[in-house]
């Protein structure tokens, strides 16, 4: 099976947001589409709140990651707002034994592959390398260096040949990454060698304050079949498509079939990070005409229109929204930053003469720092 949505060149790709693959209408509409349907047939209404949830949850650890930086607890923070849709939808479709390799915004993956609260907070804190041992959750560390884990992803799944198994890899990254050298190259190694990989690009408009249209003349999805590799181009606030798409996907790949490319249009709500100041560079009324396409809104609505929504469900899902933030924010505020000095201890497995140097020599420069710290660190952060 080869899907054929919406690979049609377009000179404006901001015109072009409803050529996409998709189930559910932003006003909450289901909609029929014969090649999507049957991937999400087993969707009942009970999976569907399911999903909602899931999205819920996602927003609300994105809100305290949020919270947190502005308090000083977190160094930094990549909302992902907008964008729950996306990352929900693909990650449930994953099995257990797949490997995900995420970018540095995909917090609703890394929740759905069973990360603890304490996983989302302890490095952008800078406390720990990686929060979460990769081979517990099947997901690699979050990678901040843009569309470097799209090699990853490739030279895993080539493992994955070499041990006979059907599992799938999956890249996750953004429209600018689209751009690196380590993204095509990826997918030249991907085609070249039928590697069972799924890559998935969220394209949400906006590289930190490019615009996709700097990316990409035409739809991103487009490039694929350059490389030999099928693709799709669903609607990314559909959690119902993403879903469908990334189970098509999975099961070309878990076949034999080789890669698959998705681009997930959607929209990145807030700034690019906590750094960031998007009203420099975007149009109000451009984010407002995303607030009205709200992954989270249009579930909700479909749910309504069949009965299966209800003040007890909301209340229910809202009360675990505040649990889960309560623990995030208690992982935070209660973390104990080590002395600075141990950054080297996970460097090397075994220690050598040369670490011993650069230690003595750390902690004579720390040295100069004495008593400085608890002066100007703010309540919680460096003692």
């Amino acid at each position: 099976m080869t899907m054929t949505h919406t690979l049609t060149p377009t000179a404006d790709l901001a015109a072009d947001i409803d050529d996409v693959a998709r189930l559910l209408t932003p006003d909450g509409r289901r909609l029929t589409d014969p090649e999507l349907d049957r991937w999400v047939a087993d969707i009942d209404a009970a999976a569907l709140r399911d999903l909602y949830r899931d999205m819920v949850l996602v927003r609300r650890i994105d809100t305290e990651g949020v919270a947190l930086q502005r308090q000083g607890q977190l160094a930094l923070w990549p909302p992902c707002q907008g964008q729950e849709a996306t990352q929900i939808g693909t990650a449930r479709a994953l099995r257990g034994d797949d490997f995900a390799f995420p970018s540095y915004r995909e917090t609703g993956v890394v929740y759905a592959r069973g990360a603890k609260p304490a996983d989302y907070v302890l490095a952008w804190r800078g406390e720990e390398h990686s929060t979460y041992d990769p081979h517990d959750l099947n997901t690699a560390s979050q990678q901040i260096i843009i569309g470097a884990q799209a090699l990853h992803a490739v030279g895993y799944a080539m493992g994955i040949q070499r041990d006979g198994t059907d599992q799938v890899s999956v890249a996750y990254f953004g429209d600018g990454a689209s751009s690196q050298g380590d993204v095509n190259e990826a997918m030249v190694f991907a085609s070249s060698f039928g590697a069972p990989v799924v890559f998935v690009c969220t394209n949400n408009h906006w590289a930190i304050s490019e615009p996709v249209s700097v990316q990409a003349k035409f739809p991103i999805a487009g490039r694929a079949p350059g490389f030999g590799i099928p693709s799709l181009r669903v609607d990314g606030n559909d959690v119902l498509a993403c879903l469908a798409a990334m189970r098509w996907a999975l099961d070309h790949a878990r076949r034999g079939a080789g890669p698959v490319f998705i681009e997930a249009v959607t929209y990145r709500m807030g700034p690019h990070t906590t750094s960031d100041d998007p009203t420099r560079y975007r149009d109000k009324d451009e984010v407002e005409s995303w607030r009205r396409r709200d992954p989270i809104a249009r579930v909700e609505a479909l749910l309504r229109s069949t009965g299966d929504f209800d003040d007890e469900f909301a209340a229910a899902v809202d009360a675990d929204a505040d649990a889960l933030a309560a623990q995030v924010r208690d992982a935070a505020m209660t973390a104990v930053t080590r002395e600075p000095v141990t950054v080297l201890d996970d460097v090397y497995a075994e220690p050598h003469s040369g670490l011993e140097e650069q230690r003595t020599w750390f902690s004579a420069y720390l040295g100069g720092f004495a008593g400085a710290e608890s002066e100007t660190a703010p309540e919680g952060v460096g003692r």
